[in-house]
């Protein structure tokens, strides 16, 4: 079997072994096993890879499988990875493992709970993988479905209504992603070649005319973009994630939401570059204001979920901001910016979560002096507010650095104002953070009933622990990950002549 196929077959054999399972023990055993496998699995994928590219595989797509699924349309369960899949795949296994330890203590129908989310981890691995436009939009669906029986069932306030709204804009995104897919489809091949659903295929030899370009990227990237909280599209994101449970926001806004990022490089800007050329203009413009607004909205929130999904939209506002400034230092740090905000984002929904099962409440207003009674969780949450702040040594600074440095090699005044506009976001950011530090952690305590309350116990520690390493490691070794990235947006380039 492809060991990348591995991906989907593990959480599936996990499915499998919760149906089996009769009590809390056996359920918690095989979570924990599949997470671990997930990510050993990840872990060797990424050895691997390296491996084969210091003995000099130059292949687009490394570990690649194809096999005939659906013979009339020509689609294939095609799959392959480069240097930005693999890092995907590590961020997902990271946050679906610490997710599955971060609910440890689900306190009712934790069976049905894990299948749900395992359900969801399928379709996101699968997404990551694959190279077939069928396959990945079928995997896109697999990973969205989940969200709605996750946030309405297990989720908090107003649950139902944050679970609807969420189904319902992303489910328009997709039907905007099917119709331009149908479109790539139809212009995948010359005249008289046979039409293909296959990514690399389609980028060598389409037909599409720059006017039907013009077209259909925009329907792609609002699509993708709706997942990637894209101005005006965005409003789903701060009502789901509040009301989802914790695991299920650590891995909505650490890695389901850059499925929105991944799919507008790998998809829009990829297969169309003649109309990203023309077009990205405007979606930097929507893209500024995501990012700003994003910022400035979680300056006035006072539920600390919603502080953090509002930090969520500008933060994956930048990622989309970078992927249209079409050049290589700007696209690497818009995948750094993935990852950087999917372990950060993850590390403060995770602490929330813990917090706010001790405080029985998310509003700032009834907090103060936390460091003097849980200091571990204190101190992981200073640590998690710096890395979104910036802070060198940690992942966010890399990666902001990358896309700033990036977008201001664009000379022309046009990107250079809105790079200057989206920089503003890093003051506002630490406005919000130190604001929330500050009010949460120090001072004195609010409510005396808080000075009842326990630190973190073992499995939450080892939970915010992995995310501290992962974060700390792109901050301090970045330049491994960096060249990983830079050589996988080799072809894109092409594609846009550079």
């Amino acid at each position: 079997m492809n060991i990348l196929s591995l991906f989907v077959l593990i959480p599936v054999l996990t499915l499998g072994g919760l149906l089996l399972c009769g009590n809390t023990r056996q359920i918690r055993s095989v979570v924990a096993t599949g997470a671990s496998l997930l990510l050993a699995l990840a872990i060797g994928v990424v050895i691997a890879f390296l491996n084969e590219r210091a003995a000099g595989n130059t292949a687009e797509m490394l570990f690649r499988s194809d096999v005939m699924w659906y013979k009339p349309l020509n689609i294939h369960y095609s799959v392959g990875v480069d240097g930005i899949s693999v890092a995907m795949l590590l961020l997902s296994a990271v946050i679906v493992f610490t997710g599955t330890f971060a609910s440890w203590k689900m306190p009712f129908q934790q069976k049905e709970y894990f299948m749900w989310f395992y359900l969801l981890s399928v379709g996101v691995f699968g997404f990551f993988i694959s190279i077939d436009l069928f396959t990945m939009f079928m995997f896109y669906e697999v990973a969205l479905i989940p969200m709605y029986l996750l946030i309405g069932v297990w989720g908090s306030g107003k649950k139902e209504y944050s679970a609807m709204k969420l189904t319902l804009m992303l489910m328009g995104g997709s039907a905007l992603l099917l119709v331009s897919i149908l479109g790539i489809y139809f212009h995948s091949a010359g005249e008289g070649a046979p039409l293909s659903m296959n990514i690399l295929e389609i980028a060598q030899n389409s037909s599409m005319p720059v006017e039907l370009q013009r077209w259909f990227f925009p329907l792609t990237f609002i699509g993708f973009g709706v997942l990637g909280a894209l101005f005006p599209f965005h409003t789903w994101s701060p009502d789901g994630h509040a009301s989802a449970p914790t695991a299920v926001s650590m891995l909505h806004a650490g890695v389901l939401m850059k499925l929105g990022g991944y799919g507008c490089f790998r998809v829009a800007i990829f297969l169309m570059p003649e109309a990203a050329k023309e077009l990205s203009w405007i979606f930097i413009i929507l893209t500024g204001i995501s990012v700003v607004y994003g910022a400035y909205s979680a300056i006035v929130q006072t539920d600390l979920k919603y502080i953090n999904a509002y930090s969520s939209v500008s933060h994956c506002g930048l990622v989309l901001f970078a992927i249209l400034m079409l050049n290589q230092t700007a696209m690497t740090g818009a995948v750094l910016q993935m990852l950087s905000h999917g372990l950060m984002t993850a590390l403060f929904f995770a602490l929330i979560g813990m917090i706010y099962g001790r405080t029985h409440t998310r509003d700032i207003r009834e907090m103060g002096g936390l460091m003097k009674v849980i200091p571990f969780l204190g101190t992981c949450y200073v640590i998690a507010g710096l890395a979104s702040l910036g802070l060198p040594g940690l992942s966010g600074f890399v990666a902001e650095m990358s896309v700033f440095v990036g977008a201001f090699q664009e000379t022309d005044t046009f990107h250079r104002v809105f790079t200057i506009i989206a920089c503003t976001s890093i003051v506002i950011t630490a406005v919000y953070i130190l604001r929330v530090v500050g009010k949460l952690l120090y001072g004195g305590i609010v409510n005396e009933h808080h000075l009842e309350l326990t630190d973190a116990v073992w499995y939450e520690r080892f939970s915010v622990i992995v995310l501290i390493i992962a974060i700390a490691g792109i901050g301090l070794a970045p330049l491994w990950l960096s060249n990983l990235i830079q050589n996988s947006l080799i072809p894109v380039l092409n594609q846009l002549n550079f």
